[in-house]
Formats: structure tokens, C-alpha cells, sequence
């Protein structure tokens, strides 16, 4: 296995409504994750939630690419139906290119009706968001990899379209599919991704599961399953501390359900680092290279700080 990879998502909602420090609280978040040497920092694609003032994802990807030169940008994950797909990979081969090539393209079929609603998108029935996103990863692919694409499809085409320039990465940036229900695996994840997304599951043994899913549909479609990485979210959110005083008093702070510490554990990945630690060595043992995490303390950077000294250089052996 290959150096693991710890990605930091940064939604929205980790972020104070004060519109005029959101970049600037993601942008030191993002500094701080290159600095400590995370793989990759991770937006969501969202456009509205209630009056949350939300940055548009690929914009400000773009405008974090000219900041950094080392960590990794992508989309957790980008909505399909909000963009047509070769326009969308226009745009991603410009933020390859101008990033040096540090996209991580990250897809799904879309949530949220509200949102799209109230932009004016279509939101059809889960077949018909499964069927756009599996055409939309075709479209993105041709566009990427080919000279002159053309592709005809039931909701999209393509006649000679060029996308100059290409992107730095080659044959194209990693595709990681967002999805665990049965039926997006084996359309979508199966045929495209290079590393899927589950999201979080509260179980190993549903995680195990969902493998065995999207080996049998790699198998259908002729796919090596091994050419997929594992990525997953080893907890809801990352609660980290150095004493199990310092810990039980951040999960009090955090525990809004009130769930019993047993419980808020088994949700979300909280503990010292040595706890921690043998956690996610349950999980590199399966097989997973690649950690998708949110921290409960983000917009402050202790835990990022903490977690990267304590756990991430550790394990990896540095």
C-alpha cells in the first residue's frame, strides 16, 4: 500500500455566518492543512441553505489554488445537476491546469431538493439523477482524454467538442465517486471511480458490506476492483485531545444530541491520539489508504494541528 492520504473537508456549516470572514477562516484552514501536510482539503457543493451565506465551491477552489502550491483541492462533492457536465469539466481541467495538478474531482447524483428548487433545477426521481450522473462522467471523460469528443446520450451530447487545455494530470484527475446506496455503485462508482466515497457508515460491517457491493458490480462490468482506492470517514466528526479529561470535556461541548459518550463514539471518531490511533488501524488493515475527516473544533486549527503530530505522522511512519 502506498503512503495514506488524510483529507480535511471544510463545509459550510463549520464555518461562522459572518460573510466577510468565510474566506478568510478557509483560507487559513487551508494553509494550516498544507502546512501540517495533509493530502487534500475538501468544499462542498452546495448553493443555499436557509440564509447560510455559502462561497460557491469552484470559485473558490480556484482562488485557493493561486495560495498554495502543495495540498491537494477538491469537490466533496459536487453536485452534477447544478452544472452541465462539459461545462463542468471545462472548468475542472482550468483549475488542474492553473493548480499545477491538485484536483481531486469529487461527484454525486445530488441531494437537496430545496436548493435546486429554488435555482430553478430539475430534481427527478433517484433513477433518472442516477442515469445524469453516470452520462455526465462519460461526457467529463471524453472531454479530458480525447482530441474531438462526441458522445450521444439520453440527457447529454457532444459533437467535436474540444476541451483545450487538458489536464495536467494524466490520463485525468482522480475521480472519486460519492455514494454508498447499492444501485449508484454499480452504475456509476463501478465503471468511473478511482476511489469511492461512502460517506460515513456507522459500522465496519456496513462498510464491509458496501465492498462486496462494488466488488460484484466491478466484476459485472469488467473492471479490476483493485484499481479503486478505499477511502472512508472513520467518524461522523474528529474529536481529538490529549488527556481523557481534555477529551470527555470536548465531547461534553460537542454532544448536542446528548447521546452517552459510548454512543457519540461509536458516531464519530473522538479520542487521545494513542485511542485514535488504534482505531484507524482497524480500517488500514482492511485496506484503506485514503481518510476523509472533519474536524469538530474547525474553524480553530488545534485539532488539525494535534491530529497531524500525534496520529497522521505516526502512522504513516514518519
Amino acid at each position: 500500500m502506498g503512503k495514506l492520504k488524510f483529507g480535511v473537508f471544510l463545509p459550510f456549516y463549520a464555518f461562522p455566518k459572518d460573510q466577510a470572514e468565510t474566506f478568510s477562516l478557509i483560507r487559513d484552514a487551508v494553509l494550516e492543512c498544507e502546512r501540517l501536510g495533509y493530502h487534500s482539503v475538501w468544499l462542498d457543493d452546495h448553493l443555499m441553505y436557509n440564509d447560510w451565506p455559502i462561497l460557491e465551491s469552484w470559485t473558490t477552489l480556484s482562488a485557493l489554488s493561486a495560495l498554495t502550491s502543495r495540498v491537494r483541492l477538491g469537490t466533496m462533492v459536487s453536485c452534477m445537476a447544478h452544472r452541465n457536465p462539459a461545462l463542468r469539466a471545462k472548468a475542472a481541467a482550468t483549475l488542474d491546469v492553473v493548480s499545477g495538478g491538485r484536483l481531486e474531482f469529487g461527484v454525486g447524483a445530488g441531494i437537496g431538493e430545496a436548493e435546486h428548487a429554488a435555482y430553478g433545477f430539475d430534481f427527478p426521481k433517484p433513477m433518472e439523477r442516477i442515469e445524469r450522473l453516470r452520462e455526465s462522467l462519460e461526457v467529463i471523460k471524453r472531454l479530458w482524454t480525447e482530441d474531438r469528443a462526441n458522445f450521444q446520450g439520453k440527457h447529454y451530447r457532444l459533437t467535436d467538442a474540444v476541451c483545450l487545455p487538458k489536464p495536467v494530470q494524466k490520463p485525468h484527475p482522480p475521480i472519486t465517486v460519492g455514494a454508498s446506496g447499492d444501485l449508484l455503485l454499480r452504475k456509476a462508482t463501478a465503471p468511473f471511480a478511482d476511489r469511492f466515497d461512502f460517506g460515513f457508515l456507522p459500522s465496519l460491517e456496513l462498510y464491509r458490506r458496501k465492498l462486496g457491493v462494488l466488488e460484484n458490480a466491478c466484476k459485472a462490468v469488467g473492471r479490476d476492483f483493485g484499481e479503486i482506492e478505499k477511502s472512508c470517514w472513520p467518524g461522523g466528526q474528529v474529536v481529538i485531545a490529549q488527556t481523557e479529561d481534555e477529551l470527555q470535556e470536548k465531547i461534553a461541548k460537542k454532544n448536542v444530541l446528548g447521546l452517552s459518550q459510548e454512543e457519540f463514539k461509536q458516531v464519530n471518531l473522538a479520542g487521545t491520539p494513542a485511542q485514535i490511533l488504534e482505531q484507524l488501524q482497524v480500517w488500514v488493515d482492511l485496506g484503506v489508504s485514503c481518510f476523509m475527516l472533519y474536524f469538530a473544533d474547525l474553524p480553530r486549527v488545534e485539532g488539525l494541528r494535534l491530529f497531524a503530530n500525534s496520529v497522521m505522522k505516526p502512522i504513516r511512519g514518519g
